[in-house]
C-alpha cells in the first residue's frame, strides 16, 4: 500500500468519481423514462450510503440539469455522457494495474473502450438491482398481506434489502477485480478483494454518513460548499476501499506465484 501510494491514488479517484457522477446520473435518469422505475426510487437507493447534505446537493443539481435540458439528454449526448461517466472506471483500471505492478499495454482506445463497457454493464446491473428492490418490495407487501404478516414486513424487507445490495456489490467488485487489470487472473483470485471491498465499503459509507449527519459540521468550515467537501471525502474513502481490495488480490497473487 505504501509503495503504490494508495491514499494518493484514492484522492485521484475521488476527483474522477466527481467528474463521472452527474453524467452517470443523467444517463440513468434518462433511461428510467423507459422503465417502470422512478427517479425517486433510484435516488433512494443511493441515500442509504451517501450523507444527507451530499444527497441533497445531488438531488438539487440533478433536478436543475434535467429541467434545463427537458429530459432529452439521452438522445443528444449519449456518447459524451457515457464517455464522461467512464472516467472513474478508467482511473480504476490504472490503479489496479499499479497494484499488480503491470504496465498498461492495451491501446488507449481499447482501455477506454473497456471502461465504457464496464460502465454500461454496471448501469445494467444497477437498473436490474433497482427493479428487483422496487418490485420485490411490492411483491413482498402483497405476499405478507395475504399471509397475514403485514406488520412484520418492514423488518424483513430491511434485512433482505441489505443482503441483496451486498450481493450485488460483491458481484460488481468481483467482476471489476477479475477483468480490469492488464493481467490474466482467475475469477477465484479476485474473491478476497471483492469480499473486503463489499464489507468495508458498506461499513465505511454507513459510518461516515452517521458521523456527518450527527457530528460533523462541514458547513461551518467550508460554508456553502460543505456538501461538496463531504461528497469528495466519501469518494476518497470509496476509492481507498476499492484500491485496497485490489492490493489484497495482488498481494495474494504475488505470494502464490512466489514473487514476494
Amino acid at each position: 500500500m505504501g509503495e503504490d501510494d494508495v491514499f494518493g491514488l484514492s484522492a485521484q479517484l475521488a476527483y474522477f468519481f466527481l467528474l463521472s457522477l452527474f453524467p452517470l446520473l443523467i444517463f440513468l435518469v434518462s433511461l428510467l423514462a423507459y422503465l417502470p422505475v422512478s427517479q425517486e426510487d433510484m435516488l433512494n437507493f443511493f441515500s442509504d450510503f451517501v450523507p444527507e447534505d451530499s444527497m441533497a446537493l445531488i438531488k438539487s443539481t440533478l433536478a436543475e440539469i434535467m429541467n434545463q435540458h427537458s429530459g432529452k439528454l439521452i438522445s443528444i449526448g449519449i456518447i459524451g455522457t457515457i464517455w464522461s461517466a467512464s472516467a472513474g472506471l478508467n482511473a480504476i483500471l490504472r490503479t489496479l494495474n499499479r497494484a499488480y505492478d503491470v504496465e498498461e499495454t492495451r491501446h488507449v482506445l481499447i482501455a477506454r473502450g473497456m471502461s465504457i463497457l464496464f460502465t454500461i454493464a454496471f448501469i445494467f446491473v444497477f437498473i436490474l438491482a433497482l427493479m428487483l428492490l422496487v418490485f420485490g418490495k411490492q411483491l413482498g407487501i402483497y405476499l405478507f398481506t395475504k399471509l397475514g404478516f403485514s406488520d412484520n414486513f418492514i423488518g424483513f424487507w430491511n434485512i433482505f434489502r441489505w443482503i441483496l445490495s451486498s450481493l450485488i456489490l460483491f458481484s460488481i467488485f468481483l467482476f471489476l477485480y477479475w477483468m480490469a487489470p492488464n493481467k490474466s487472473i482467475k475469477c477465484i483470485q479476485a474473491v478476497p478483494g471483492a469480499v473486503f471491498a463489499t464489507a468495508s465499503w458498506g461499513l465505511v459509507s454507513s459510518g461516515f454518513s452517521y458521523y456527518v449527519n450527527n457530528f460533523g459540521n462541514y458547513t461551518a468550515t467550508y460554508g456553502s460548499i460543505g456538501a461538496v467537501i463531504v461528497l469528495m471525502i466519501w469518494f476518497y474513502l470509496t476509492g481507498a476501499v476499492i484500491i485496497i481490495g485490489g492490493e489484497i488480490n495482488a498481494a495474494a497473487t504475488k505470494m502464490k506465484e512466489g514473487n514476494c
